[in-house]
């Protein structure tokens, strides 16, 4: 699955899935709320019933009390009666009150109330006939019909308001059936939807870090073609680079020669014509002695400023003195020219041709920068070796300044230290303003004539 399938999937889901959460709460609340309403109207219902069958018993109550008290003329029995009558009239009032809301069980209602206040009537003015001592009248009464239809008419009425009550109650009780098997629905409904959710949610889960995973493996297999690629362009700027640098020394050396060959002859030989052309002179004035002596001077400056330019292409010494010797050279040379303290200790080392090349040209750039920048007034020089590096240092008492804040510009470090680890060594620089410089690289040992690889172990310059 793409990212952009993942999205929209997502996108759709989150909707959907509100929308059955909401649709979820709803007949929750629905159900909730039909539940209580109908446990609500349950319980009214069968107050009522109990009420209609109380209203049923008290009646009978008050009627055994008024034929107990009227066969044995005892008080005794009219405590019952008395009780039963309160009741009857403190239910009758709720009964209405219910029934009132009830407008199909009304009328039945209002017949139970005509007869039950028929029987109560009928009842109290008989116990009253009985205390008056006119016991035809009472008797009479009794053996009328008028007490038994009134309580033949409570009995069909309050079976008839209790058979209408169950009936209620009864459907009440299917509704909260129907309610719970709603809210039932509704929760296997939930926990379904849930496991579903869930579901989908492990496997776009699971998706989402498959392709991560995918766009790791792309991302890096693209980052290791990266690498490789400057990999192989630096060695290939590194073995170009190498090329120019031997080219330039190769032509250092042609030039040097050519200087050395065909400058120094034409020197020599004017400087021998100015010999010969001034003792086959018969007479030599002060001022001809004087130019003489002058066109001599500049031959002898040119002639040393030859050796030094020579000196400076290709240095002789190093090839025939050695390394350390042509050090101590370059730097007493140095002290001369600048005037400053230059201190030296150098231990014999076994490099080849181009890594004593490297040395003296490091050494000789870092004085060089001492000499532009530095505004030293000590130095030193030290070459030491172990067992299979060669050291080379040059420090200074200077201004110094920040290595991180030098600019990519900055071509003569640059040019340092590419030499050094285009012979496989390491270059570093040690510096804070005000303090000094130092610089120093270590480079392997190798036997004389060795070269290093092209783009051996070095990295591109910096």
């Amino acid at each position: 699955m793409t990212p952009t399938r993942q999205w929209r999937t997502s996108a759709l889901s989150f909707p959907l899935a509100l929308l059955v959460a909401l649709a979820l709460l709803l007949i929750s609340e629905t159900s909730y709320h039909r539940s209580l309403s109908a446990l609500n109207e349950t319980s009214v219902a069968f107050d009522a019933r109990i009420q209609v069958g109380q209203v049923l018993r008290y009646m009978v109550d008050a009627e055994t009390g008024q034929r107990g008290f009227l066969l044995s003329g005892k008080d005794s029995y009219l405590a019952p009666y008395d009780d039963a009558v309160r009741q009857i009239k403190a239910l009758l009032p709720k009964l209405n009150t219910y029934y009132a809301g009830h407008p199909a069980q009304l009328p039945d209602f209002e017949l139970l109330a005509r007869a039950i206040e028929k029987k109560l009537s009928e009842m109290s003015e008989t116990i009253q006939l009985y205390r008056a001592g006119r016991d035809s009248a009472w008797h009479g009464l009794m053996e009328s019909d008028i007490g038994l239809e009134a309580q033949q008419t409570i009995r069909v009425v309050t079976d008839r308001l209790v058979g209408v009550e169950m009936q209620r109650l009864q459907a009440h009780q299917e509704q909260m059936a129907q309610t719970l098997l709603i809210s039932r629905l509704g929760v296997a409904a939930m926990t379904v939807l849930s496991v579903l959710a869930f579901y989908f949610y492990l496997e776009q889960t699971r998706a989402l870090v498959a392709e991560r995973e995918r766009q790791r493996a792309v991302l890096q297999a693209e980052r290791d073609l990266l690498e490789s690629e400057v990999a192989r362009r630096t060695r290939e700027l590194t073995v170009l680079a190498r090329h120019l640098q031997t080219t330039q020394e190769s032509e250092r050396s042609h030039l040097a020669r050519e200087l050395h060959d065909e400058l120094g002859a034409l020197l020599t030989s004017a400087k021998l014509d100015v010999a010969r052309l001034r003792s086959r002179l018969p007479t030599v004035t002060p001022e001809v002695s004087t130019r003489f002596a002058h066109l001599n001077e500049a031959l002898n400056s040119g002639i040393a400023l030859k050796r030094r330019i020579i000196e400076d292409l290709r240095p002789s010494a190093l090839s025939h003195l050695g390394l350390t010797v042509s050090l101590d050279i370059l730097a007493r040379e140095f002290g001369e020219r600048s005037g400053l303290a230059v201190h030296t200790a150098f231990s014999p080392v076994t490099l080849g041709d181009s890594g004593n090349l490297t040395v003296y040209r490091f050494v000789q750039e870092a004085l060089t920068n001492v000499a532009k920048y530095a505004r030293a007034s000590r130095v030193e020089v030290c070459l030491s070796t172990d067992a299979d590096c060669v050291e080379i240092s040059v420090r200074d008492n200077g201004s110094g300044f920040d290595p991180a804040a030098v600019h990519s510009g900055a071509h003569g470090l640059t040019g340092m230290r590419f030499r050094v680890e285009a012979e496989g060594g390491r270059m570093t620089v040690v510096s804070q303003p005000g303090l000094g410089v130092l610089l120093s690289a270590r480079l392997p040992v190798r036997p004389p004539g060795m070269q290093a690889a092209p783009g051996g172990s070095g990295t591109a310059p910096s």
